[in-house]
């Protein structure tokens, strides 16, 4: 006689169809201490992320409860900062790992779906002219809006036949193009790129780079490391500097440019998810891009409601790829030399 085979649900098994709504984490409960320690965040930013995320958190299902938005968020906080579901953490919230890999995935889909209303660039002049002013206080260099830098983040391998995401260290990832201002708010971040595309490559396909392209602000710029190619819109550091003012224009340059890369680094401090300190992000490349813009949108936030980017401990120097694989780069656009050339006669001479 076939015996049917039935999938339980463990919260189900240990708290019983009575509970409407799992709300055995109370806030109140803990300490301010506790929350830092255990999810990142202090209360009232939380307190903010269930009335920015609940209507969402709370839609209709069929399971026979729900979670509560509060109890959502902590197992995504805990897990996006911790970079594993471990079980305290299961425990601590009163749900089973199978349900902390479901709040996961609701609280990271509702960021995602709010992404563009944290991560913007700026549209009016006003702002533009605000950028340019703010990173030319910082290091002397004229006309910036925003620095550019790729950073990767580690997936499991999505098949064994696909190398898309394999990079040149000989791992899975995928390569994520992000912009950010001086104080590290991120105005784009595109998180879908396979490992396997290097950072000139991304950026030439990126919308970024179309809109741009197209001509939009004028006598504005980004800056770039020497990965990428030097645009009329991209600035990047000369390979060989031979005069005082190549010299002193390549230090404005690598002063301003080390905003992302302290960013980069408050990111992989604050959600260890993303280090690889726990592994790779285990689910398919496009789960594990909504995983990364949605640690982007709460790093955003969190610079809103004024939690120091800077603040968090540094986690070692950022990878930076070989000069000498991007040295041809810098002379294949005639007008961005002139441009470059003409910026540092005039800022720098």
């Amino acid at each position: 006689m076939a015996i049917p085979i039935t999938v339980l649900d463990c919260d189900l098994l240990l708290y019983g169809r009575g509970h409407r709504t799992l709300d055995r984490f109370k806030l109140d409960d803990v300490t301010d201490e506790y929350l830092m320690s255990m999810y990142g965040f202090p209360r009232q930013f939380i307190y903010y992320l269930v009335e920015l995320l609940g209507a969402s958190l709370s839609r209709p299902t069929q399971r026979s409860r729900a979670i509560s938005p509060e109890t959502q968020i902590l197992a995504a906080l805990g897990f996006y900062t911790s970079g594993s579901f471990q079980t305290r953490m299961g425990d601590a919230i009163g749900i089973s790992q199978a349900s902390m890999s479901r709040c996961v995935a609701n609280v990271t889909e509702a960021l995602v779906e709010r992404a563009s209303q944290f991560i913007r660039f700026p549209a009016d002049e006003a702002s533009m002219q605000a950028l340019k002013d703010e990173f030319y206080g910082l290091a002397g260099m004229p006309g910036v809006i925003g620095v550019v830098d790729c950073i990767h983040v580690a997936i499991k391998a999505p098949n064994a036949e696909d190398l898309s995401y394999v990079n040149r260290k000989g791992l899975h990832s995928l390569n994520c193009l992000m912009v950010c201002d001086i104080r590290g708010a991120l105005m784009t971040v595109e998180t879908n790129w396979p490992g396997s595309l290097q950072d000139y490559a991304v950026l030439q396909q990126s919308s970024l780079s179309s809109r741009f392209e197209a001509g939009m602000h004028k006598d504005s710029w980004f800056l770039g490391d020497s990965s990428f190619f030097l645009r009329t819109w991209l600035m990047t550091p000369l390979h060989i500097p031979e005069t005082p003012a190549e010299y002193r224009y390549n230090m404005a340059h690598s002063a301003t440019h080390s905003v992302i890369e302290k960013t980069f680094r408050a990111l992989y401090s604050r959600f260890r998810c993303l280090d690889g300190s726990k592994g790779a992000l285990q689910y398919s490349p496009e789960k594990s891009s909504h995983i990364i813009l949605a640690c982007c949108v709460l790093h955003n936030i969190s610079l809103e409601h004024g939690m120091d980017v800077w603040s968090s401990p540094m986690t070692g120097p950022m990878e930076q790829p070989p000069e000498e694989e991007y040295e041809h780069m810098e002379s294949l656009d005639l007008e961005a030399d002139r441009i470059r050339q003409e910026l540092m006669l005039t800022h720098f001479s």
